[in-house]
């Protein structure tokens, strides 16, 4: 069972890298103009000019004269990367499942589960999105990102071991930590459509990118939903160290880095709703955030803490 996990994880590892060269393909092409949509004369009219007007019209029109929707083209290969990393999300998917009937308990109880994790479901929070929001362009970014930690995670112990005593409480670490897995996933598609929002600016400079307000948008989204789960994480983390360590919060680095980043998560979504901070601060504090999740992701790697036995 455990070599069949391994092979699950490898052959994800080889899909998402796969899926990663895709998305960098399509990127390039879409930068470079070479689309396989076929590009439509905008110097013709809608065959309704000039007999119905009003407000309907003059949009069409505008619409047909902006040219075709760049970002928005799909290709074979953006088809082709969108699969491919399907394709590995589901063989991390299954590789941490199998894992998880072998220890009875979530699959995020070492660095090297909690990685996979991670990476899973930075994975999942791109193919989850992309499909309400055109962002398939910059999807190399969040499938960068979880490459990296995929083979980051390969270089980690990978064996099963018992877990300390602190942390044998089945129920509370696959809840906790798989929210706090799901929610930095999340995050990561924010952290994407922001370094995209500074890159293309409040005048969309590059027609390959989403326009702003589509990136705008896709990040405030996945803060939406990321917030509430991370949120909850820290509840039940503070609950599992009164269980464990008799006190409910203890300023341990980890969890000092936890409550940082989610105090940057709630100032964006304060500041994306006023008008002084909206745009670019508000996407420089996505970028912040993303840095704190990393933080808190590897903080028992650097400082000392009672997190620090449990190899999170």
């Amino acid at each position: 069972m455990e070599a069949l996990s391994s092979g699950l994880f490898s052959l994800g590892v080889v899909f998402i890298a796969l899926g990663f060269a895709a998305h960098v393909g399509h990127a390039v092409m879409l930068a470079n103009g070479r689309r396989t949509l076929p590009v439509i004369a905008t110097s013709r009219q809608p065959a309704y000019a000039g007999v119905v007007t009003g407000s309907f019209v003059a949009a069409q029109v505008q619409a047909a004269s902006s040219g075709p929707n760049t970002a928005a083209s799909p290709s074979p290969l953006s088809r082709a990367a969108l699969g491919l990393s399907l394709a590995g999300w589901l063989a991390l998917g299954a590789s941490l499942l199998v894992r998880a009937v072998i220890v009875g308990r979530g699959p995020w109880g070492n660095m090297f589960e909690f990685s996979v994790a991670f990476a899973f479901s930075m994975i999942g929070g791109y193919l989850f999105l992309q499909r309400r929001y055109a962002i398939r362009s910059i999807g190399f970014l969040p499938l960068g990102v979880a490459l990296a930690m995929l083979l980051y995670a390969s270089s980690l112990p990978s064996e099963i071991k018992p877990l300390v005593p602190a942390l044998q409480n089945a129920p509370l670490l696959t809840i906790h930590v798989g929210m706090a897995v799901l929610s930095y996933g999340i995050f990561a598609t924010s952290f994407a459509a922001g370094v995209a929002y500074l890159i293309q600016g409040q005048n969309d400079r590059f027609a390959w990118l989403p326009s702003h307000k589509v990136l705008d948008e896709a990040a405030y989204r996945a803060v939406i939903i990321g917030f509430p789960i991370f949120a909850t994480m820290i509840i039940l983390g503070s609950w599992w160290a009164s269980i464990a360590w008799s006190r409910y919060w203890g300023w341990d680095p980890k969890e000092t880095a936890a409550l940082v980043t989610w105090l940057i998560y709630a100032v964006y979504l304060h500041a994306r709703n006023q008008r002084s901070w909206a745009g670019r601060p508000a996407a420089l504090l996505l970028v912040v955030g993303f840095g704190m999740v990393l933080v808190t992701y590897s903080g028992s790697l650097w400082f000392t803490g009672l997190h620090a036995y449990s190899g999170l």
